[in-house]
């Protein structure tokens, strides 16, 4: 069973109550020794960032916190991130958001899909319409598309031709 994060519908929820605090949940990235990253996060810089050629978010950030990795996709450090929003507002397509940059207090908001209790959880503490579990795949003409194999994100992939 995975769990489908619909990226379109919660930034509507977000729209609707920008106080609103969203459960975070939380993936270790294939390959990677940089720890848990945030799956909204993941899934916001592998489908919708535009991968500009000369990352203004990158040249802006004053602790070099963003790099691009192999494939073009950008990836934060969090531990170097100083929360500026520099990045933010020198986005020319308004990619990131706001709310990657706020710290979690409560312990409670973040939750690992990989334990499925804890996926439960998550799913019933995320705003109605925008988690469930399925066990379908990727769907690209449902613009659904699979971050790793426990979660799929829902979200307009962001795709430039190939010369």
């Amino acid at each position: 069973m995975k769990v489908l994060i619909d990226m379109i519908e919660l930034r509507a929820a977000m729209i609707r109550n920008p106080s609103l605090e969203l459960p975070e949940a939380l993936c270790a990235v294939p390959g990677s020794t940089g720890g848990l990253r945030s799956i909204r996060e993941l899934a916001l810089f592998r489908f919708t960032c535009r991968r500009c050629e000369d990352a203004p978010c990158i040249a802006v950030c004053p602790a070099d916190a963003l790099e691009k990795d192999g494939e073009g996709i950008i990836k934060r450090h969090t531990n170097l991130c100083i929360s500026c929003k520099s990045c933010v507002t020198i986005c020319p397509f308004g990619t990131i958001m706001t709310d990657f940059f706020r710290h979690h207090r409560n312990k409670d908001l973040f939750y690992d899909l990989h334990d499925h209790e804890e996926a439960r959880k998550f799913v019933e503490a995320c705003p109605p319409g925008t988690a469930r579990f399925t066990s379908e795949g990727e769907k690209p003409d449902e613009y659904i598309w699979e971050l790793n194999e426990r979660v799929l994100i829902k979200d307009y992939m962001y795709v430039t031709e190939k010369e």
